[in-house]
């Protein structure tokens, strides 16, 4: 039986819907360059900027280096670190989570992953605030990255979690059990049979971990207000001190991370495992 897909029409129709769903995915990225590297005669300063500028300078960064240097650089390392223990956490934890979830009947594991989504259904000033407090007190995790990841594993685990169960769920459980026959411990089998298999999603949970991590905003602002993570140094001076060229070169800054890392881990996002999760 031909494919539905053959049929040219139905094949060009396709075509043109990724190229436009494409053009707006990167449009705010070509705009973002465009000001980052144009003149500002060109872009914003003047009420009908060049869809293509004709002159590019470099002038943008030398002053963002030049005037924010060391804080870019805190900042810039205070968010890679935080995404990085954030991720980290959260593939450690969402891994034995979603092994003993794995067990269970379905609809226990379904309720659970419910409950644990329930965190991310709060927003998260209402729980930002008193884990602020708690953190005052305990010392040594207010303005820590440490902290700071802590917090964000709130909002992130549940995902993570989601994501390995998905994994686990399209591992046929007879290859565990013929572990065990062949001799394998418990821990054997868990970490040298199951693990290898279930690494492709935990790597596509470890690349979302990431960039939730890499680009969240409240928790940020509100645990490290004096040492800020990279997002909120951009809001502050890409808007609330107005100099947008300023935070147009730190905004390209956070972008290069984020696209060389999930161009890195790309080919480990699948579908399968965003949905194994609920199929049971």
């Amino acid at each position: 039986m031909p494919s539905e897909y053959n049929n040219p029409r139905k094949k060009y129709a396709i075509y043109i819907g990724f190229a436009f769903f494409t053009f707006l995915v990167l449009l705010p990225l070509y705009v973002l360059i465009v000001i980052a590297f144009g003149d500002p005669r060109q872009t914003i300063d003047t009420v009908y900027p060049a869809l293509i500028p004709s002159k590019f300078t470099l002038a943008n960064f030398v002053n963002a280096f030049s005037g924010y240097g060391s804080i870019l650089i805190a900042a810039f390392y205070k968010s890679l670190v935080t995404a990085f223990i954030v991720a980290i956490l959260a593939i450690v934890l969402g891994f034995h989570a979603s092994f003993g979830l794995s067990k269970l009947p379905f609809k226990i594991s379904g309720i659970i992953i419910g409950i644990l989504f329930f965190s991310t259904m709060i927003p998260s000033l209402t729980i930002a605030v008193p884990i602020s407090v708690d953190f005052l007190r305990v010392g040594f995790l207010n303005e820590s990255a440490f902290g700071l990841a802590l917090a964000q594993e709130l909002t992130v685990l549940p995902l993570t979690v989601f994501l390995i169960l998905g994994a686990f769920q399209s591992i046929p459980k007879q290859l565990e059990q013929q572990a065990r026959v062949d001799g394998a411990t418990f821990t054997g089998a868990l970490y040298k049979v199951l693990f290898p298999l279930a690494l492709p999603g935990m790597i596509s949970a470890f690349l979302l971990s990431w960039l939730m991590s890499w680009d969240e905003f409240t928790f940020a602002i509100i645990l490290s207000p004096v040492h800020p993570t990279l997002p909120i140094l951009i809001y502050i001076y890409g808007t609330g001190r107005g100099n947008i060229l300023t935070g147009a070169a730190f905004s390209l800054l956070v972008t290069i991370p984020v696209i060389v890392l999930t161009i890195i881990l790309s080919r480990f996002i699948k579908g399968s495992y965003m949905t194994a999760g609920i199929t049971g």
